[in-house]
């Protein structure tokens, strides 16, 4: 029996106006990239244009897709996997950020920080289900040994549990991934164990 080896090219969405302005968007929330974020996935398309991916799986929310859009219509086949989309911030999705909502949040990550990953925002969701969800698109992403190179968009904070996952670090580290719009996790899989072999990668988005 072949064993499983995979490299995933996991990257986060390119930029929003909401990104932009500073603003939480979450599942809830169905926005387009601005113009830098279609400037960036311009950059990461020609940085990579050349691996030979084998399947892109996106999340459910339309700012995924059209980060990757230039690899679809190189007929690259994709799936739509809710598992991937964002952490649903409920109530607080889409709004401006005030000192009140400010706090809220430094509230909740300092409860997510002391290991309370069940709390959430009214609406919203909480990091424990957030893996659950993770872990069922995993499974689709790994049911096929034959799709060795995989191209995964999905969102910010969603990567960011997504790699304690794959490392099976404890979801209380999941700032330990910085990330931004656009930026690359190389991790293989071995047949074993996942390894992240480049983290935080911007360098695409240096040129031009």
């Amino acid at each position: 029996m072949n064993k499983v080896e995979k490299t995933l090219y996991i990257v986060r969405h390119g930029q929003t106006d909401l990104n932009k302005q500073g603003i939480v968007q979450g599942r809830g929330k169905d926005t387009d990239l601005n113009d830098e974020g279609r400037r960036q996935a311009n950059q990461f398309y020609e940085a990579y244009k050349t691996i030979p991916f084998d399947k892109i799986y996106i999340s459910e929310l339309k700012r995924t897709q059209q980060s990757i859009q230039q690899f679809i219509d190189m007929g690259i086949p994709y799936q739509k996997l809710p598992g991937l989309d964002e952490l649903a911030w409920g109530v607080y999705e889409g709004q401006p950020a005030t000192p009140e909502n400010k706090a809220a949040f430094l509230d909740l990550m300092r409860n997510w920080l002391d290991g309370n990953l069940d709390t959430k925002f009214e609406g919203g969701e909480s990091p424990n289900e957030v893996k659950e969800r993770q872990l069922q698109a995993l499974e689709t992403i790994m049911a096929h040994p034959e799709e060795k190179n995989i191209l995964v968009c999905m969102h910010g904070r969603a990567m960011r549990l997504l790699m304690c996952v794959l490392t099976s670090l404890p979801l209380t580290q999941m700032d330990t991934f910085p990330h931004q719009n656009l930026v690359l996790y190389k991790v293989t899989y071995d047949g074993k164990k996942f390894t992240i072999v480049e983290a935080n990668n911007a360098l695409h988005l240096k040129n031009s």
